[in-house]
């Protein structure tokens, strides 16, 4: 469910991963387990249950790329 607000979307985590991994490539697809720790490691950014594609999607690849590969095989 989507709602917009102020020309903001506002997104549910389901939402957000299927449309982060429509936009990204193979190497930079996510999972459950990574947005739920990148929810953990980075609470500063988030205001309530929103997952908006416009202000998470940036950090969020940021954090993903400094990823090591077994880090990512850990999660």
């Amino acid at each position: 469910m989507n709602i917009e607000v102020q020309n903001f979307i506002f997104m549910t985590k389901k939402n957000f991963l299927l449309e982060h991994n429509r936009l990204s490539p193979s190497n930079l697809q996510a999972t459950m387990p990574l947005l739920s720790l990148f929810r953990i490691e980075k609470t500063k950014i988030f205001k309530d249950n929103d997952w908006s594609i416009d202000k998470l999607r940036r950090p969020f690849i940021f954090w993903l790329t400094s990823l090591s590969s077994a880090e990512k095989e850990d999660i």
